[in-house]
């Protein structure tokens, strides 16, 4: 391992779903202390802490994480970047990190959403005791009803419709969409920490309330409670620790941030796309490997529209054919690039702040070999991807420890 490198030494997130007993401190609690001790370290051994939370941005949520898990003194980063937020705090530590400024740093991402409905929509919570979409956190734009939508289930019901709209596919309609849905739903079963664990067939989700089409409630992600953490550590730092903690450790080949560049079509409509496909390709790259070295991707698929146009974005496909990708067979677990073996957010949960971290647990968990029953055989090489609208993409790439 070179001194530069970056690598993840701890990660942890909680069960995510409905926990009424517990707030976003003792969420962020629970992850930050089973991160460091997945990594065999403590607080003290942190130089930098970067905490996010987003709809309770404004209250310090790393300070008050501090007061529970040890005030030692070290720069504290409270990150708010829409669906991006764990992951652009995780990327605060990297660059702490890479900036010599320390060797080791605690990121978390942590959110209590459960309960609250099409968030800024107005609408109150779905019939659903199992999960509410996950609507836009923000005031409901002066366009609503005027110029489309920007409700996040309308959004990226018109992402979707634009792709096939695009990319013309005989036969390719709501089925479709059902069944990028029913692949995650299945791989749900086998992950204890989703929010919800319940197999559905493609007549199950189709025939669930319609939320924007073609998207149902069963393929909108899931708003719930959790955190998830990780601990970065450089090269350098982890040639002084211990034989088990460098095997353990995973590296960080690629970590990127992107934003919109300016387009006249998405002041009105986000582009999804645009910052996803430029932050893929800028991480592959640095990595130095393609997308068909990937074993398996976890991608933000907050709506199974968005899970489409992403293989697409990400490059797991030529460019104009998701469907065929997808109808291949290659995203499911025995196929060429297992997509979303978690479940997605669709099954896993969407706790806003969390995902960006969480989606890096569970590529971390393969490539170390302790992912259980739906563990992806001699994985390697994994890529995590989260966007947020407003607008931000992460893209982190990640490797499994040579040692």
């Amino acid at each position: 391992m070179a001194n530069d490198d970056i690598w993840i030494l701890g990660i942890n997130m909680t069960k995510f779903g409905k926990h009424p007993d517990k707030d976003v401190v003792d969420l962020a609690s629970e992850a930050a202390l089973a991160a460091l001790a997945d990594g065999g370290v403590t607080i003290k051994d942190m130089g930098i802490l970067a905490a996010g939370n987003l709809m309770g941005a404004a209250a310090g949520i790393g300070q008050q994480l501090q007061k529970q898990i040890g005030q030692t003194g070290i720069p504290v980063f409270n990150v708010a970047n829409a669906c991006a937020t764990g992951a652009t705090a995780l990327r605060t530590v990297i660059m702490a990190i890479k900036a010599g400024e320390c060797d080791m740093g605690l990121a978390v991402g942590v959110e209590k959403l459960s309960g609250a409905g099409m968030l800024g929509a107005g609408f109150g919570a779905a019939s659903s005791d199992e999960w509410t979409p996950a609507g836009r956190y923000g005031a409901v734009s002066g366009f609503e009803g005027k110029l489309g939508t920007d409700m996040m289930p309308g959004v990226f019901a018109q992402v979707g419709m634009e792709y096939l709209h695009k990319h013309p596919y005989d036969g390719a309609d709501f089925e479709l969409f059902a069944g990028i849905s029913a692949k995650n739903h299945f791989n749900s079963t086998m992950n204890p920490l989703a929010a919800i664990q319940k197999d559905m067939s493609v007549e199950q989700i189709m025939a669930e309330p319609m939320i924007a089409y073609p998207n149902t409630r069963a393929m909108c992600s899931a708003n719930s409670d959790g955190a998830a953490a990780a601990v970065v550590v450089s090269g350098a730092k982890l040639r002084t620790l211990s034989k088990e903690q460098q095997k353990r450790a995973v590296k960080v080949s690629a970590s990127i941030l992107t934003s919109d560049p300016y387009q006249e079509a998405c002041q009105i409509l986000p582009d999804v796309n645009t910052l996803t496909r430029s932050a893929a390709k800028q991480a592959y790259e640095l990595a130095g490997i393609g997308p068909e070295d990937l074993d398996l991707v976890e991608l933000h698929d907050c709506f199974a529209t968005a899970e489409l146009v992403h293989y697409d974005n990400l490059m797991l496909c030529t460019e104009g054919n998701a469907v065929d990708f997808f109808l291949s067979g290659a995203t499911t677990r025995d196929g060429k690039t297992p997509v979303n073996v978690s479940g997605g957010l669709e099954s896993k949960g969407h706790p806003i702040a969390a995902t960006g971290i969480a989606n890096i647990w569970e590529i971390c968990y393969h490539l170390r070999g302790e992912a259980g029953p739906r563990q992806i055989e001699g994985a390697k090489v994994g890529l995590a991807h989260v966007i947020g609208l407003g607008s931000a993409c992460g893209v982190h790439i990640l490797e499994k420890s040579g040692l």
